[in-house]
């Protein structure tokens, strides 16, 4: 991985990658970078030195004070206005099936391991409160309706959004994600490009 490291640029990483492939990315998976420990951070990384972080389907394996601490270690690698785009299930997903899926304990695939289900409004002040500002790209509001904004592949290709996920055939929105950019402030204190 340090070699990976020295010889690529942009510093893109995704983080519990699995099999997940994108050319100019880096994958990591918990066996080489833990995101809870600060340890495995400082071993590959300086500070405020990745110019990107990708996480799809992470975050709700973690609890809230565990997405937060991870947030924290993103925030503090991430150069000023690099990038961590995060998908995770939508909590405000208007399909009760989908929510017995994806909740803590559900019945889909990987949920026996989910400890939180995340809303547009969780997500984004959890990442507020560590210091990043945040941009909705796909999410359900409280009302059921779908938002989304365009958003670029090649800034992080999430392939469980409403775009992608070839379950969404035909305009039915049978499986998408809550996807967020957060951003680390520029120096200046000015927003980030794109962010709300």
């Amino acid at each position: 991985m340090r070699r990976c490291v020295s010889l690529t640029r942009p510093l893109r990483l995704v983080i519990g990658s699995e099999r997940q492939d994108m050319p100019g990315w880096i994958r990591t998976d918990i066996e080489y970078l833990n995101i809870l420990r600060p340890e495995d951070w400082a071993r590959y990384f300086e500070p405020d030195t990745i110019d990107a972080l990708l996480a799809e389907h992470v975050w709700e394996h973690l609890t809230v004070a565990e997405g937060i601490a991870a947030s924290h270690l993103c925030f503090r690698y991430l150069r000023t206005g690099g990038r961590l785009r995060l998908a995770v299930p939508d909590g405000f997903h208007p399909d009760p099936t989908y929510l017995d899926c994806v909740r803590p304990g559900g019945t889909g695939s990987g949920a026996d391991d989910h400890k939180v289900l995340y809303t547009h409004q969780t997500l984004r002040s959890a990442l507020a409160a560590v210091g990043f500002e945040v941009e909705l790209l796909e999410y359900f509001d409280a009302a059921g309706v779908h938002h989304a904004r365009p958003w670029d592949p090649a800034d992080g290709m999430i392939q469980r959004s409403a775009r992608f996920d070839p379950r969404n055939a035909g305009g039915r929105l049978c499986y998408t994600s809550l996807l967020v950019d957060a951003y680390k402030p520029l120096a200046s204190g000015k927003p980030c490009p794109n962010a709300c």
